[in-house]
């Protein structure tokens, strides 16, 4: 269980991070630090003069250095054929990922970004939003499947092991709160057929390549008719649509799904094409993305954002992995 004092002693330590990495910059990049967001790694708005900053202090033991270089090497290719992402700010050593040493608190990578204008897409304006999200990520999947990776590129691989398997990156789904032995029976049984399902679709370089792999609205900035894209941390390698399941995160079982999906792919398809294999592989990967989603939750347990979705959302999964079972649309337990 996270205590207010563990999460506050754990701040603390984030902030002198933050503190002693800016300490690595030149003096038009210092200024004062505020916390905009902790949730896997601590970001922080860096008010400088006359600009603002984004500081990320990753977190401990999920990303190596190489793994970080990568990413910043897929932001600057980006950059340079027009999208709008995050650009990193180099240090005084000449490198854009700083190392930080705190006695008693270890070592921590810290990157400093130049600030980006914009808001989250209009919560009012849900399918036009999801057409936007579409069409931003046709474009990020042409790039992706265009650009001619460095020889050290190496990111995290998103395939059906590493989401729920054993060892899967975010934890084990068995050890999710809140699942009894029907539940726990019940997923099992849709594991497997996602498996067998995933086995059959294949990882063909047309299906599996370089994906953000957590592009939802929120992670879009909206200024005008500009879109900025942002959180390119759990980018990888995985399938292309796993970025349309990703988008629907924590929503799978809404009554909207549906509208969602269909103007997500109406965006899709102004900038790229989906044969029919792909549409109909959907529900599989949604399905594995909202379990993806309950292994993290037991390795997050005790936090707000758990406690938050509580044993309804659990109880909501299992539902949406028993109309999977039954070949039933997704998004519908609201008209269930």
């Amino acid at each position: 269980m996270t205590t207010t004092a563990t999460t506050n002693a754990s701040l603390a330590a984030l902030d002198r991070f933050a503190h002693r990495a800016l300490e690595g910059y030149a003096s038009d990049y210092q200024g004062r630090v505020e916390l905009l967001v902790h949730s896997e790694n601590a970001t922080y708005k860096v008010l400088g003069s006359k600009r603002r900053f984004v500081l990320r202090v990753h977190r401990a033991g999920y990303h190596q250095h190489a793994d970080i270089a990568s990413e910043l090497a897929w932001l600057a290719a980006l950059q340079e054929s027009g999208l709008e992402v995050p650009v990193a700010i180099r240090g005084l050593d000449g490198e854009a990922i700083q190392q930080v040493d705190l006695a008693g608190h270890g070592s921590r990578f810290v990157v400093l970004f130049h600030w980006i204008d914009g808001s989250e897409p209009d919560q009012q304006q849900l399918n036009a939003s999801f057409r936007r999200l579409g069409g931003i990520n046709a474009r990020l999947h042409r790039h992706a499947r265009a650009w001619q990776r460095p020889a050290s590129f190496q990111r995290l691989t998103w395939n059906h092991q590493s989401m729920l398997g054993d060892q899967g990156h975010w934890g084990r789904w068995q050890d999710a709160p809140y699942l009894d032995a029907y539940g726990t029976a019940l997923i099992r049984e849709t594991v497997a057929v996602i498996g067998e399902r995933l086995a059959g679709y294949g990882e063909d370089s047309s299906r599996f390549g370089l994906i953000h792999a957590d592009l939802r609205l929120t992670n879009l900035l909206v200024q005008g008719e500009r879109t900025r894209i942002i959180d390119f941390d759990d980018c990888g390698m995985g399938w292309y649509l796993h970025d349309l399941a990703a988008a629907l995160s924590f929503f799978e079982h809404h009554p909207d799904l549906l509208q969602w999906i269909d103007n997500w792919l109406e965006g899709y398809s102004r900038e790229a094409t989906l044969d029919a294999y792909d549409l109909a592989m959907l529900p599989t990967l949604i399905m594995q993305r909202r379990l993806q989603l309950l292994a993290w939750t037991g390795t997050h347990r005790g936090t707000p954002q758990v406690e938050c979705l509580g044993a309804e959302w659990v109880a909501q999964t299992v539902e949406l992995c028993r109309r999977y079972l039954q070949e039933q649309p997704v998004g519908a337990l609201a008209r269930a």
